[in-house]
């Protein structure tokens, strides 16, 4: 049998594996990718890209051209809308958040985008080949997986030939999806909230259903809110503008693709009857699970590998996403000497928490919360009670959404405050916080701190004392660290950050700010780093 060496094997090929592999590509690391299916899926599911995820793509080089994939036109506003009883009732709303979750364009760097996960997929594995030290190994399947002190390794096969290999590598990143082989043969288990129900995913086209929707705004994503389903959605998106849609809804269990009036639950849900031609028909159960560590050793998981949700408000990809970046850096780091143990352990304790507050707050929350909606207000009760309630919940109904706010304050590789804790509850600022995402920032010589900011650390010297930077800058080369300075005098800049001194991440998050020369310079960089 074929024996291959690499520095990390990463088992699942979908979005996630493709751009943690993209990752690490960019940063040197030598891979191998493996995934079972030639082609990406064409199934529309995950396609709202949130503003942050569209920072990742911008640091992986290839924004544009995942803006150039879009199926919608130009210009076309990203948005929901949500309706009770169904799409033609007189009580509806366009929801807010119009740039992608959380706060507003200035928190963020890039705008949000919308698109299917399969051009997304196609995008980043674009990207993918143009890194020689990453090994492509697509019609490959993982069988089993083994780790010692030394090395982990897997057995794959080709899936539809003889072929056999054992790839050995210092790490592997199971990103395999919900029934995860990496996942289960490390005996990681997982908790779950299982929702009770069985859920129908339709994709079809209808330009009857683009017609009768003429009456709203222009909107992506149609949801409404229908006592019978206590709690859950039914809920339209487009695909394109004119034809393509997906849709998913509850419908009784034992439900199949033979047994079950889907055009009608969707006109039911619409309000009015239209044609349509089903691509698709699929189903899977509402449960939100997540594994109790993501990381056994020298294996770690990351996307629906180690979460997994229903499909609502477009956690799930960006999620995971978010996990690729935040494991990425880590690995390297390791590899490459500047990152020790305590850095590779703070991949589970900052993202685990993140989806576990997610899954609880954002998902089963908001479940509940419509639910509680629904059996108390009825306009056919008291439509007097209905009408204040609905339009307070129209008021506030991008509260949870604007609130949304991941960060790691609580990281042992961050300086963060006394007792915090790596939460979703934060709050938009522009100030710079240990553990909070960064702002952008223009810097006088008006180009974005975001287009400065280098691969690994960076330091932000915004009228900073000489001394100060040049004791970081001793402490960074006495640990190897790579560090990048940005000096700058421009005084609002530093006004908005409220810090003289601000240590970015590569994951764009703050390790720390302060305002004078720090007390011990060497340390505080060996904890960021997982050196201490």
């Amino acid at each position: 049998m074929e024996h291959q060496r690499y520095q990390v094997v990463i088992v699942g090929g979908g979005p996630v594996g493709v751009a943690l592999a993209v990752d690490l590509g960019q940063r040197g690391i030598s891979c191998a990718l493996v995934e079972r299916h030639l082609e990406p899926q064409r199934i529309p599911k995950g396609q709202n890209l949130t503003a942050r995820t569209l920072e990742h793509f911008y640091f992986w080089g290839c924004v544009d051209e995942l803006r150039a994939a879009r199926v919608l036109p130009p210009g076309y506003p990203i948005g929901g809308l949500t309706a009770y009883g169904d799409l033609m009732s007189d009580y509806w709303f366009v929801q807010s958040d119009p740039v992608g979750r959380g706060g507003g364009r200035s928190f963020y760097f890039q705008a949000n985008e919308r698109l299917p996960q399969y051009l997304t997929e196609e995008v980043l594995r674009t990207r993918l080949n143009q890194f020689p030290n990453v090994t492509q190994l697509f019609g490959w399947s993982a069988e089993t997986i083994e780790q010692d002190d030394n090395a982990a390794r897997v057995r794959v096969v080709e899936v539809d030939g003889p072929g056999e290999m054992l790839l050995e590598a210092d790490y592997i990143a199971g990103c395999d999806g919900g029934r995860s082989t990496v996942r289960e043969q490390m005996g990681i288990e997982r908790s779950n909230a299982d929702l009770d129900d069985r859920m129908v995913l339709t994709v079809f086209r209808s330009r009857e259903l683009h017609k009768g929707l003429e009456r709203f705004p222009d909107r992506t994503t149609y949801r409404v809110l229908h006592p019978d389903f206590k709690g859950h959605w039914q809920f339209f998106g487009r695909v394109d503008v004119g034809e393509g849609w997906f849709f998913h809804a509850p419908v009784p269990k034992g439900t199949t693709t033979e047994n079950y009036d889907f055009l009608g639950l969707m006109q039911k849900a619409a309000g009015f009857p239209f044609a349509a031609t089903f691509d698709y028909v699929g189903f899977w159960d509402l449960r939100i699970s997540v594994a109790d560590r993501y990381r056994e050793g020298r294996v770690f998981i990351a996307g629906d590998a180690s979460h997994t949700h229903p499909p609502y408000g477009g956690f799930g990809l960006n999620t995971g996403l978010e996990d690729a970046t935040n494991l990425a850096w880590k690995l390297a780091g390791a590899l490459q000497g500047w990152g020790g143990e305590p850095l590779l352990a703070s991949y589970s304790e900052e993202r685990r928490p993140i989806f576990a507050e997610t899954g609880e707050a954002m998902i089963a929350g908001g479940i509940e919360n419509d639910r509680e909606f629904l059996e108390r207000y009825d306009p056919e009760r008291n439509r007097e009670e209905f009408e204040r309630a609905w339009e307070k919940l129209k008021a506030h109904s991008g509260t949870r959404q604007q609130s949304y706010e991941p960060h790691y304050e609580g990281s042992s590789v961050v300086m963060g405050p006394p007792g915090a804790k790596c939460s979703i509850h934060g709050k938009h600022t522009h100030a710079a916080q240990a553990g909070h995402h960064l702002a952008p920032q223009l810097l006088s010589s008006g180009r974005n701190v975001f287009e400065e900011l280098g691969p690994d650390f960076t330091l932000l010297a915004f009228g900073a004392d000489e001394p100060a930077v040049a004791a970081i800058e001793a402490g960074a080369a006495a640990l190897r660290l790579p560090l990048k300075v940005i000096r700058d005098s421009f005084e609002d800049g530093r006004t908005a950050y409220e810090a003289r001194l601000t240590l970015v991440r590569p994951d764009q998050f703050v390790a720390w700010t302060g305002e004078t020369t720090p007390v011990d310079a060497r340390g505080l960089l060996a904890k960021v780093a997982g050196l201490a």
